[in-house]
C-alpha cells in the first residue's frame, strides 16, 4: 500500500489532536455551569478548538476532493465496507459537532466565544427548547466521536500488528 500524501497525513493528525483537545477541555454539565462566568475561558478555548475542527475538516474534505487517497490495501469486502462507514460517520460527526454547538448556543441565547474573534452574538431570536436539544445532541455526538475514533485506532492497530498490511504505516510515514 502506498502512503497518504503529506497534506493528508497532516490533516488527519491535526484533526485527531484538535478533537481530543476539544473533548478534554469541554466544560460539560448543566447550562448554568457551562455558560457561567467562571468557565468563560475554558468555554472560549473549547469553542475555538471546535471551530478549528470545523475549518480543518472543510479544508480536508476540499483537499480530498482534488487529491484522492491511495488505493486501499487488499482486505475482505466486509472490512472495506466497515472502513467506509466509519470514515463517513467520522466526517459527518466532524461537521455536525461544531455546527450543533454553534446553533445550539445561539438558539439558547448565548454568544459564541472565540479567542480570535471575541464574542459573536446570535444572529436570530432564540428558541431555548431547540437550543437545548441541539446542545444535548452535541454532547452525545462528542461522546460518539471519541468511541468511533477509538474503534478507528483499534482497527489501525489490528491492521498493523495482526494483518501486517501497511495500512497504519501509510498514515504515519512516507515511503
Amino acid at each position: 500500500m502506498t502512503s497518504y500524501s503529506f497534506a493528508s497525513r497532516c490533516f488527519h493528525w491535526l484533526t485527531a489532536i484538535l478533537v481530543l483537545a476539544a473533548f478534554l477541555l469541554s466544560v460539560g454539565g448543566p447550562e448554568a455551569r457551562v455558560f457561567s462566568e467562571a468557565n468563560k475561558s475554558f468555554l472560549a478555548l473549547h469553542e475555538s478548538l471546535g471551530l478549528a475542527v470545523f475549518v480543518t475538516t472543510a479544508l480536508r474534505l476540499a483537499y480530498r476532493r482534488w487529491s484522492p487517497p491511495p488505493a486501499s490495501a487488499p482486505m475482505p469486502e466486509w472490512m472495506h465496507q466497515a472502513a467506509t462507514v466509519t470514515r463517513l460517520l467520522l466526517y459527518f460527526l466532524l461537521v455536525f459537532i461544531p455546527l450543533s454547538a454553534i446553533l445550539g448556543s445561539w438558539m439558547e441565547g448565548h454568544s459564541l466565544s472565540l479567542y480570535i474573534l471575541g464574542d459573536i452574538a446570535a444572529p436570530w431570536t432564540t428558541s431555548p427548547a431547540i437550543g437545548n436539544t441541539l446542545l444535548a445532541l452535541h454532547k452525545l455526538a462528542g461522546d460518539a466521536i471519541m468511541w468511533l475514533a477509538g474503534l478507528h485506532a483499534a482497527a489501525a492497530l489490528y491492521h498493523h500488528f495482526v494483518l501486517k498490511d501497511g495500512v497504519l504505516r501509510a498514515m504515519l510515514v512516507s515511503r
